[in-house]
């Protein structure tokens, strides 16, 4: 009965859980973010390589 009294009590496990979800969204976020910003990049470059191009002719 002891044992589950004191394994009841202990939060280490599932601050550790917290930290680790945070984390996930995070990276998730980050993620996103970073496919997003890559999208616009290529775009911006294929527009301007495009306009190079079409100036040396």
């Amino acid at each position: 009965m002891k044992f589950i009294k004191k394994f009841l009590r202990k939060e280490e496990g599932a601050t550790a859980i917290e930290y680790g979800l945070i984390a996930a969204l995070i990276a998730v976020a980050a993620i996103s973010a970073m496919q997003g910003l890559g999208d616009e990049l290529e775009t911006t470059f294929n527009t301007t390589s495009s306009a190079m191009k079409e100036g040396n002719s």
